[in-house]
């Protein structure tokens, strides 16, 4: 009796270990991504290095995760996982994007917006055809090339896994790797750059002296932390009404971006998914903006909270489920086009972009910004911009421009382009 049941214990540990692809279904693919998020936000808080350069926790727990599923496959386990949650919360934090869009805060940054936006524009096509040229020229396929051009550059994490299951249906393997891996590098090298090089211009051509002031934000900070600036605080019941009015806009104009979507595919011209959601949201934040009363019943802080948490735990799970080994034969390629790249941006910021803000103060601060989303994402150029201004004095319009451009132009434009090269390649 004791022997029959060793021996199918024992075959059942045996069949288990020789099932070398473990699938991890909906939940459990979330949880991972919840625990990878976890991690991050923990590590972030405690590692000088990761606050530093503004790395996003669920980055930096979810390379963690990726590293643990590329030991299990050099021990002969491959995870795989299912991506329904991601391509929701995918879905949800684009949505939110598009009500981030009112075209009525233009006035505010005036013409160096307008050239702001240009350069962004200019950026995003370079950035393509950089990575384009590049991956043909060393025998790989236009789609690698797009994998590490716009797309993880000032398109980010979250644009990447957007695109990502469009480019795996397009035929590019290890999409979702690849270009998560550029972002967190774009990530990096953004941070690293911005900064100094706004800094080399300020002190090259003299446009200021560093501030004598322990702290140049206390004015600033002190302005923020007033009750003007905080606005009137809901009570508990009223901002639990405007979190579920905000998650209806939410799904709202996710459900009808999705039938936008299906329009759009009649045309023969490939989109991302989210796309239509992001037109419909843009659209009915601008046209209840024509009326004032309808306008109030739009929470667009609480979307804007709702999307935030939405790109956590996409990013999360995204960068979780990884499959690093699909990096491997790509390493020098990638590392090539990428390193490139900063090159470009290096050059861009200092002898294009520079120039055309006016040479001034403000426009120095502006290419650190520019540097922080053009590779890596929008807090990435805040956080640049605040290092300079702390070492020298703060700007007004560059913290008004940049924040307008993050949320409204750079998803909006790097979309466009992308569909376009996608659609020509």
């Amino acid at each position: 009796m004791h022997e029959f049941f060793g021996r199918k214990i024992k075959k059942n540990f045996l069949f288990l270990y020789m099932d070398r692809i473990w699938a991890l279904d909906m939940y459990q693919t979330a949880g991972l991504g919840v625990l990878a998020l976890l991690a991050g936000i923990y590590l972030t808080r405690y590692i000088k290095f990761l606050k530093k350069f503004c790395i996003p926790a669920p980055v930096t727990g979810g390379i963690i995760f990726s590293l643990l599923t590329l030991g299990l496959y050099h021990l002969g386990i491959e995870c795989t996982f299912d991506g329904t949650i991601k391509d929701l919360c995918m879905m949800l934090f684009f949505t939110s994007v598009g009500f981030q869009s009112d075209f009525k805060v233009l006035k505010k940054g005036g013409k160096p917006l307008v050239v702001m936006i240009g350069l962004v524009f200019g950026l995003i096509v370079c950035q393509n055809l950089i990575s384009v040229g590049l991956a043909r020229g060393m025998g790989f396929n236009a789609l690698f090339g797009m994998s590490a051009g716009s797309i993880p550059m000032c398109g980010g994490h979250g644009t990447s896994g957007g695109f990502a299951p469009l480019l795996e249906k397009m035929g590019l393997e290890g999409a979702d790797s690849i270009t998560m891996a550029a972002a967190t590098f774009g990530l990096l090298a953004g941070s690293l750059l911005g900064g100094p090089l706004g800094e080399r211009l300020i002190r090259r051509h003299k446009l200021a002296d560093p501030s004598a002031h322990k702290n140049v934000m206390e004015g600033i900070e002190g302005v923020e932390a007033s009750p003007e600036a905080k606005g009137y605080h809901t009570n508990q019941e009223e901002d639990f009404q405007t979190y579920v009015m905000g998650a209806c806009y939410l799904f709202i104009a996710t459900a009808l971006g999705t039938g936008v979507s299906k329009l759009l595919q009649l045309t023969g011209i490939t989109f991302p998914t989210y796309f239509g959601a992001l037109i419909v949201a843009c659209f009915l934040r601008n046209v209840l903006g024509l009326f004032p009363s309808f306008l109030k019943s739009l929470p667009v802080d609480k979307i804007v909270y709702l999307g935030d948490i939405s790109l956590q735990l996409f990013l999360g799970i995204a960068m979780a489920s990884l499959q690093l080994w699909e990096l491997a034969s790509l390493a020098l390629p990638l590392g090539v086009i990428l390193c490139t790249q900063v090159a470009f941006m290096a050059l861009y910021g200092a002898f294009v972009a520079f120039p055309l803000l006016g040479k001034n103060y403000d426009s120095a601060v502006l290419v650190s910004g520019l540097c922080g989303f053009g590779l890596g994402a929008t807090p990435n150029a805040m956080a640049n911009m605040s290092a300079v201004c702390f070492k020298y004095r703060y700007a007004v319009q560059p913290f008004i421009i940049v924040p307008i451009i993050g949320a409204m132009f750079v998803d909006i434009i790097n979309t466009g382009v992308i569909t376009v090269f996608l659609n020509l390649i």
